[in-house]
């Protein structure tokens, strides 16, 4: 058996100090506290954010603040001097509220889904293979999410609400029939939020392009250069590809797929 990866411990506080620098010259950066349960994801993005701070020099003390829990009130938050940075699925309408940073920060898998369902339900996908096919069963996904979008633009059967606890509550209960979570999401919140009944649907998933990037305040050009700047120094020196696997590469490859067996039903999204 496959062990999953033992999350990272991440402080309320990082302070970065880049050579000599004194304590007038550090910049306060604002970001979110989590919300909800502790996932290997919250714990990767943290750490991409201080080592490209780093990679940058540019010398920051990271303070976390408490924050809405729908996204899109977040990004707006950028706009008011609440937050400072946020990460998010990208769409027309949130690059139009802060900068993106356009690096993927999970590789494009953020939108590669794995369909979890209630154990009982597992023979309803057993002969699906088109989009067609499934929908006609019921799906479950936030109601601000730019993925509640892209699939009922394909066709999707698709209940939106606002908590993702009760996402998985539902599904757990059979009273929807699958909830999409990204490969490198699923195995922690599986583990984390501790349903029994819940499983990954084999041999089967949906994708989709997209990507999920920091957005930082436009009221903040130096520290969107910054964040930029230390990615593109990770990418080149191998750090960030190093970074995403020692997070994520026993949980993608630990999902129950098959080679030669399994569907991939492809959605369009207009944006990318």
């Amino acid at each position: 058996m496959i062990m999953m990866l033992p999350l990272k411990c991440i402080v309320c506080v990082v302070s970065l100090f880049i050579g000599s620098v004194v304590a007038s010259e550090v910049n306060i950066v604002k970001i979110p506290k989590d919300q909800h349960a502790h996932f290997a994801r919250d714990d990767y993005l943290n750490d991409m954010l201080t080592k490209a701070l780093i990679r940058a020099q540019y010398p920051a003390e990271i303070e976390r603040v408490a924050v809405h829990p729908h996204q899109q009130r977040n990004l707006m938050s950028l706009d008011d001097g609440s937050l400072d940075l946020y990460w998010s699925m990208s769409s027309p309408e949130r690059e139009s509220l802060a900068t993106a940073i356009k690096i993927p920060l999970f590789k494009g898998y953020i939108g590669k889904r794995a369909l979890v369902t209630n154990k009982q339900n597992l023979d309803k996908f057993k002969d699906i293979k088109t989009l067609e096919q499934l929908s006609k069963l019921s799906s479950v996904q936030g109601h601000d999410w730019p993925d509640t979008r892209i699939l009922v633009n394909n066709g999707l059967n698709v209940r939106p609400l606002s908590n993702l606890k009760a996402m998985f509550a539902l599904t757990s209960q059979g009273r929807i029939d699958y909830f999409p979570r990204s490969f490198i999401e699923v195995n922690s919140e599986l583990l984390e939020l501790d349903h029994k009944n819940l499983r990954i649907v084999p041999n089967l998933y949906i994708s989709y392009p997209t990507a999920l990037y920091y957005f930082v305040s436009k009221d903040k050009p130096e520290l969107a250069k910054a964040v930029e700047q230390g990615i593109k120094i990770m990418q080149q020196n191998g750090e960030f590809d190093a970074l995403f696997y020692e997070y994520f590469a026993t949980d993608l490859n630990s999902l129950p797929y098959t080679k030669g067996e399994t569907i991939e039903i492809k959605l369009i999204n207009s944006y990318f």
